[in-house]
């Protein structure tokens, strides 16, 4: 029994080769090479040098083929014997009337054919029954025992197999013609049809076949031919081999045989003879004896299994009664017992016939002897089908990847090799598993492009591709080269000279084979999934043979030459367990797989892939070329070529041969020779002496092929007159014809007197290398005492490549021996000319005395003479001579340093290193360094750096030592340690962090100025001390100067001063003064800038001189916010330089006054002619408002700035809080003194800065005088402040007019009066009233109600209640909207001579960045000489409100973000950090959130404060509420003169109010 695919062991592997490149460009020389070790495997591997990668030429697009059908289960020797045995019982039951059903044992298909075959090897049916052995035959097919088997096993033997064997044996028995009615759980067994399937002609695309047009066998019946013709239908015969071949049957007419409604139509007879042996014998007739002899059958209208009911027409009397007899017992009688067989028309009673039948059987019947006939009808011969489908590399390669995933579920390249081999092994071996494959094999390269690069003139070649094209590994290049025999084969052999390319698929194979005339093999894999090989040596292919044929016997008997078909397969285990050694290899692509000469060879595909294979023949295949013809003459196989008329081809130029082909060739030519003489002589002693010469070489190979054995004649044939048509050779001289031997002739194509002398220059050729090698063994070991010049052993050599030598040790030798012999005369040339060029010889390597005597000794040894030994012999006396003048100069030390170079001269002409000459160098070399340290020491010497003395401290380590030498190292030394120290010293000054004074470095200095050495620390500390003294001279010259010096000259030098390392009393002050004038700066900075600010504090200082531009003034403000814009001086129109001058920078803040009063007129003009955003006709123009956030403002929420006339949006600028207006007390006014209520606007163009009050500048300005330094922006500041009082003093000298006076007191009388009013217990609250109110008309009598208002309404307005209630903050805002209806005015006539100085004074103090108590004073006169703006007062409110809101989430945010940083250890982000931030400037880095963090938490914690009740802080908005934290009290210098009115009025007017909050003060 076979293995089963789970016991697939796989095979040892194959040898594998990896050679060189040097290797790698012989390529059948490295074949010979390895011959030896790969020849006792069969098969080896090669693996290409890594960077050997041929391009793969073919055309994909136009690459298109058919490929073969392989059914993998009929492959394999074994498994195709089971199922032809299968087919042929099938056939049997078949033609008895039942379908074969296999049944199962033990849950497998119980295999017939091994059934079968161990009950004959166990001595038949009747024996084992006998001994009831039926358990051993179960145990033989490896069931397990028990379980009654064996009794199973007989039941199936009796029911299928007993009665087939029977008709096999002629045995006469009818058995039960429905044996499987009972069994529905057997399976149905479907016939494999192999013969039908098989018998398809080669594709009619390949025109290149290896044989002639003869080797077609004629047509027969294709498929489609018996699918419509129901008659060749019935003939199907189930076995293997090509489909009706050799049977002949031809159909009958349709009319011959009716079909019955009652019966089934009766199939086409068979005739059967029997012969005087016994044997009956099947023929096959022509149609139209067929149609005679079954003339009788047509029309007949009854069913055929009824004999009595067919009349025989056209007979005779005698025949009509014969055929009514029973063949059994030779009787007509109980002709209604006669049974009709359907196959022969023999008769036999039903109860003749062993068993008899009860009754005439329905349906088609045959007798006996038709169904042994049927069944031993021998199997055709077995081949493959082509398919159908023509395939591009594309589509077939989908198909192949696309079925090999699906057959194994995984990515095919994740599939293991091992597991493809064991599962091919187990389809192979398995019947009941047809799995059927593509395989795309001996596709013609010639016809579809090779997939190397072929030189042709079809298409131009890239460089690499030319390379592969002529390389000797390129499969169109190898068969012909010149070591190969093939070349001298004219023809292009398909598949042996030209290749064949094979496109695989997974499971495709290539059957057990050796190739053509037993030749080499080399196949390539171009790219794809591996090719896995089984290789079987040559010394083991008759074994291979033997055990096919013992095993499968029934293939060979029908097939002798089976496995020249390459179509059989055998488990490579079955064959090592029969002693076949077999070796497997996994082929990867870009490898090389050679097959040797009659290795069987055989394997399947791992996967898609592309291969290319082709033959090659060498020097040593020539004797197993020779064995294969005769071994072919034996098999009568047709030859490829004729292996006489190679020989002979090469014989006839032996100068064109290679030496080892020549002398091959002559091996066989001599045997050919002879063997042509005896069979020659035998054709004489048969009396034929007839003869003629033949041009055989040009006959086509069929007219000139053996009649007897097929071989393809070329030196000799027989032929006859009479029979033209045929020839033999001479070894089947008897096989002709049965014609007189005076009829026959011979044909040859040289005479026995030419094939000796072809013999002779084969001879010639092949010992020509003998006489050579003669030669040269005589002249390379002098063996005659003479040696021979260069020009002779150079003519050897040329000899031998003249006449292609072979490439022998004998050559090696001769070549080294020339290569030897002129490298010493190129050596000893160089030697000469060196000493003829003397002073002016090249410089190179010199040769020492020991090599200059081992070259001569080198040069006299060798076989070849040279007369340049003379020369060379010259050279060694004079190197002797002058080493002994050398040596008595060395002796007599000290010697003359002249008389030392002089000997040292003449030592370097000579060409050779002598000994004496280096301690001569050595001697000449210390006196050089002895003066050179001489030199450098002098007094007078320029002094060296510190390198020069390590590198003659260096440099003396390595002179001949002495006494003097010593003495001045030790001197270098000591001066180079004094040295270092120093200049460590000064190193340590230069780098020290306390920094030595000046006194203490130019004491170094002076030091170090005794030690004869450059030292760069020292010269560095020189520089160093040459740039303090000018600093320090700097300092003097900028403090004595006539001006306290700027802040930018002090900067400067503390910054030069902190660099030089040296230590400076100065720097001190320096620092100090700088430090004091920053710090000065910066609280100026902190009282003038707002948070955030986008301006410098000189920028805030100074006059904005370009204010009357609205375009650049909001311009400049947007760069400021951006960070675009970067100078202090631009507006004032001031250089750096001019910033030292403080008369430069008084006049300029002067005209800069001017410049913005006159601006801003400008700007109030302009704006004022801009559409009002309130109305509701406003459309967007190039006139119209733009705010801050670039929008226009538009609708409720838009201010309009009381200096600048321009609108914005509420809620982008910082505005008056209502809520923070003088709240009520005692002594206060009432809520409805509106005109005291802040409502004043400024906006952030106009209002640049904090505004502190004049009494916190004057603070300032007393810090400044103190100040030893000059700031710009302390002299703006001086300059602000004397603007500020001198606009002071005539805002005084206004307020205390006649004129104003009295309208101050009339405003005084008024709020009096509101005062005085009596507040009720309960007042009551209105949420709104009424638009007739008669305070509207100024009249008082309703004023208890309101005054009573009012002081309800202390929450409303005192800040204890304010900012903790958040109901009554709510409930404030609606009180103050539910007054605005009450509200009246104006409350004074003001004439137009008194309101124009106010209005102008008003505009020059808007201007300032001073907060004064008169311009508030004067705003609320003006206020209370117009009516109240409703419009702003409600949009204050409702920004108020939504203000308010925003202001408790923040306070909600900040507490629950610091608790979260007390829960956390104050780590996190802020969750409501983008809501906190700024709204105009937003930090956006990353870098800046830990400042915008903290700045978040000051902000939320001074907006808290700002509305808590401790400290009211000043309103940004406001300019005039300003001052809560300076008093109430005016400047001392108002207490008198003329302004003792407005000093009485001011603690009623100036009441503190709280700061906005921080978020819009950006």
């Amino acid at each position: 029994m076979e293995p089963g695919s789970d016991d697939f062991l796989p095979p040892p592997e194959c040898p594998v080769f990896e050679p060189s490149w040097a290797e790698f460009r012989d390529p059948l020389g490295y074949i010979a090479k390895i011959r030896p070790i790969a020849e006792k495997s069969g098969i080896c591997k090669i693996r290409p040098p890594a960077d050997w990668q041929p391009p793969f030429a073919v055309e994909v697009d136009n690459f298109r083929f058919t490929p073969r059908i392989q059914r993998l289960n009929e492959l394999e020797a074994q498994t195709r014997v089971k199922l032809n045995y299968l087919d042929q019982i099938a056939k049997f039951w078949e033609i008895q009337g039942s379908s074969l059903k296999i049944p199962n044992v033990e849950r497998r298909i119980l295999d017939l054919y091994s059934l079968s075959k161990i009950v004959v090897e166990e001595g038949g049916y009747e024996a084992i029954c006998k001994d009831r052995r039926w358990a051993r035959v179960a145990q033989r097919l490896n069931y397990p025992p028990g379980k009654n088997i064996g009794s199973l096993l007989r039941s199936h033997y009796e029911r299928i197999v007993y009665p087939y064997e029977m008709y096999q044996s002629g045995a006469n028995l009818v058995c039960n013609t429905r044996p499987f009615d009972n069994e529905e759980k057997d399976k149905e067994y479907k016939p494999h049809s192999i013969p039908l399937r098989q018998s398809v002609q080669p594709s009619k695309f390949n025109s290149y076949g290896r044989r002639a047009k003869r080797l077609q066998p004629d047509p027969e019946p294709t498929e489609e031919d018996i699918e419509k013709n129901p008659e060749l239908k019935k003939l199907q015969i189930y076995g293997a081999g090509p489909k009706m071949m050799g049977l002949g049957l031809m159909a009958k007419d349709k009319t011959l045989r009716k079909k019955d409604k009652e019966g089934p139509e009766c199939p086409p007879t068979v005739v059967v003879k029997e012969e005087s042996g016994g044997d009956m014998k099947v023929e096959s007739a022509s149609p139209k004896t067929f149609i005679e002899s079954k003339e009788e059958l047509s029309h007949s209208p009854e069913p055929c299994t009824k004999m009595t009911m067919r009349l025989r027409r056209n007979h005779s009397n005698a025949q009509f009664i014969e055929s009514y007899v029973c063949r059994m017992c030779s009787r007509g009688d109980e002709d209604d017992k006669l049974l009709l067989c359907d196959g022969c028309d023999d008769n036999y009673h039903i109860f003749c016939l062993l068993p008899p039948l009860p009754e005439i059987p329905k349906g088609v019947w045959r007798c006996p002897k038709c169904v042994m006939a049927e069944c031993k009808r021998p199997p055709e011969a077995f081949g493959f089908e082509q398919a159908t489908r023509e395939y591009t590399l594309q589509s077939f390669g989908e198909m192949a990847d696309s079925f090999k995933a699906d057959y194994f579920n995984m990515p095919v390249h994740m599939v293991p090799t091992e597991l493809v081999e064991k599962e091919f092994w187990r389809l192979v071996n398995s019947i009941e598993e047809d799995v059927t494959v593509e395989y795309g094999a001996d596709i013609h390269s010639k016809e579809f492009g090779s997939g190397f690069p072929v030189s042709d003139s079809k298409r131009h070649l890239t460089p690499e591709e030319e390379e592969y094209a002529t390389s000797g590994w390129n499969l169109n290049v190898m068969p012909v080269l010149e070591q190969s025999v093939l070349c001298h084969i004219n023809a292009d052999i398909s598949g042996m000279k030209v290749p064949w390319l094979y496109v695989g698929m997974v499971f495709s194979a290539f059957c057990w084979h050796i190739e053509d005339h037993w030749s080499y093999s080399i196949n390539y894999l171009h790219w794809g999934e591996p090719k896995t090989w089984y290789g079987v040596p040559s010394l083991a292919a008759e074994h291979l043979e033997e055990v096919m044929k013992k095993l499968t016997p029934e293939l060979f008997d029908s097939q002798p030459d089976l496995l020249h078909q390459l179509v059989t397969l055998m488990n490579p285990n079955t064959l090592m367990s029969h002693g076949v050694p077999v070796v497997r290899t996994n082929q990867c692509a870009g490898e090389f797989v050679i097959t040797f000469p009659r290795a069987y060879h055989s394997g399947f595909n791992q996967g898609y892939n592309f291969a290319e294979a082709v033959n090659f023949c060498t020097a040593d295949w020539l004797p197993a070329g020779r064995q294969c013809i005769e071994h072919y003459r034996r098999l009568r196989r047709y030859c490829v070529f004729s292996h006489e008329e190679l020989i002979c081809k090469m014989a006839a130029c032996p100068e064109k041969l290679d030496l080892n082909l020549a002398a091959a060739v002559h091996k066989e030519m001599f045997i050919m020779v002879q063997e042509e003489r005896r069979l020659r002589k035998a054709l004489l002693e048969k009396g034929i002496t007839e003869a003629e010469r033949e041009a055989f070489e040009l006959l086509p190979d069929d007219e000139r092929q053996c009649i007897k054995c097929k071989t393809t004649c070329f030196l000799s044939a027989l032929a006859c007159y009479d029979c033209p048509d045929g020839l033999v050779c001479l070894s089947h001289i008897n096989d002709l014809c049965k014609c007189s031997s005076s009829r026959q002739y011979l044909r040859y194509r040289y005479t026995l007197d030419e094939l000796p002398a072809m013999l002779h220059k084969l001879k010639v050729r092949a010992e020509s290398f003998d006489t050579w090698a003669n030669k040269v063994r005589v002249a390379l070991e002098v063996e005659d005492g003479r040696k021979r010049s260069l020009e002779e052993l150079r003519a050897l050599e040329s000899e031998a490549r003249e006449r292609r030598f072979p490439n022998s040790e004998l050559l090696q030798r001769l070549k080294s021996c020339l290569s030897e012999a002129e490298a010493c005369v190129s050596q000893a040339l160089g030697l000469v000319s060196g000493q003829e060029a003397g002073p002016h010889r090249v410089a190179g390597p010199q040769m020492t005395l020991a090599e200059l005597q081992a070259f001569l000794d080198q040069m006299n040894n060798l076989p070849c003479a040279m007369h340049q030994i003379g020369d060379v012999k010259g050279i060694l006396e004079q190197v002797e001579a002058y080493q002994a003048e050398a040596r008595e100069a060395l002796a007599s030390l000290p010697s003359s340093p002249g008389l030392l170079q002089s000997l040292l001269e003449r030592g370097r002409q000579l060409g050779v290193e002598v000994p004496e000459a280096q301690q001569l160098q050595r001697q000449v070399e210390q006196a050089r360094w002895l003066d050179e340290v001489k030199r450098t020491l002098a007094p007078s010497a320029r002094r060296g750096t510190l390198a020069v003395m390590r590198g003659l401290l260096v440099a003396g380590a390595s002179v001949a030592p002495s006494s003097a030498v010593d003495k001045a190292r030790a001197e270098l030394q000591e001066l180079l340690t004094i040295a270092e120290r120093w200049e460590e010293k000064a190193h340590l000054c230069l780098e020290a962090r306390q920094k030595h004074p000046p006194a203490t470095l130019e004491a170094i200095i002076h030091e170090a100025e005794n030690i004869p050495v450059h030292l760069p620390n020292i010269q560095a500390l020189k520089e160093a001390l040459a740039k303090a003294r000018a600093w320090i001279a700097d300092v003097d010259e900028i403090q004595n100067g006539d001006h306290y010096p700027c802040l930018d000259d002090l900067e400067g030098l503390v910054a030069v001063g902190r660099d030089l390392p040296v230590g400076l009393e100065e720097l001190r002050q320096l620092e100090l003064q700088v430090l004091t004038a920053h710090s000065w700066r910066e609280k100026a900075s902190k009282t003038f800038l707002k948070k955030n600010s986008c301006y410098t504090l000189l920028e805030v200082l100074c006059p904005c001189a370009d204010a009357g531009s609205d375009s650049t003034k909001r311009s400049r403000w947007m760069e400021k916010e951006l960070g675009l814009y970067k100078s202090d001086t631009e507006l004032l129109g001031l250089s750096a330089q001019d910033l030292r001058d403080p008369g430069s920078v008084i006049v300029a803040f002067k005209e800069g006054e001017q410049k913005e009063k006159e601006g801003i007129l400008q700007l109030r003009r302009t704006n004022s002619a801009k559409p009002s955003p309130l109305a509701s006709s406003t459309t967007a123009s190039s006139a119209t408002s733009i705010c801050v956030c670039g929008q226009v403002p538009a609708g409720v929420g838009a201010l309009q700035c009381d200096l600048c006339q321009d609108w914005f949006h509420g809620r982008c600028v910082s505005v008056p809080r209502l809520l923070s207006s003088p709240r009520p007390s005692p002594t206060s006014p009432p809520l409805l003194a509106w005109w005291e209520w802040d409502t004043k606007f400024l906006c952030p163009l106009c209002m640049r800065s904090r505004r502190p009050r004049l009494e916190t500048i004057l603070a300032l300005l007393v810090a400044l005088q103190r100040l030893p330094v000059r700031l710009p922006e302390g002299e703006a500041l001086q300059c602000l402040t004397e603007r500020a009082i001198s606009w002071q003093g005539r805002a005084r000298q206004a307020l205390a007019s006649e004129d104003v006076t009295a309208l101050l007191g009339r405003l005084a009388e008024l709020r009096q009066r509101l005062q005085a009013e009596p507040r009720p217990e309960e007042p009551p609250t209105y949420p709104s009233a009424p638009a007739s109110d008669p305070l509207r008309e100024g009249s008082g009598k309703d004023m208890p109600k309101v005054q009573g208002l009012l002081e309800n309404g202390d929450s409303v307005t005192s800040p204890e209640k304010v900012a903790p209630g958040e109901g009554s903050g709510k409930r404030d805002l609606e009180l103050l909207s539910s007054l605005l209806p009450q509200l009246t005015g104006p409350m004074l006539e003001l004439p137009e001579a008194t309101r124009a100085p106010l209005e102008e004074l008003m505009l020059e103090g808007d201007l300032l960045e001073v907060t004064l108590d008169e311009n508030h004073s004067i705003w609320q006169l003006l206020q209370a000489g117009q009516p109240p703006d409703l419009e702003r007062i409600r949009t204050l409110l409702e920004l108020e409100k939504a203000e308010r809101h925003g202001s408790r989430a923040r306070g909600r945010a900040l507490e629950r973000r610091r608790r979260r940083k007390v829960d956390r250890g104050g780590e996190g982000d802020d969750p409501v950090r983008e809501e906190l931030e700024p709204k105009r400037v937003r930090s956006s880095g990353p870098e800046a959130e830990e400042a915008q963090e903290a700045q978040e938490e000051e902000e939320l914690e001074e907006e808290a404060v700002a509305e808590g009740p401790a400290q009211p802080l000043p309103s940004t908005g406001s300019p005039s509420t300003q001052g809560s934290q300076d008093g109430l009290e005016p400047a001392p210098e108002a207490s008198s003169g003329p302004s003792a009115p407005f000093s009485i009025l001011t603690p009623q007017l100036h009441v503190p109010c709280p700061q906005q909050p921080p978020q819009q003060q950006s």
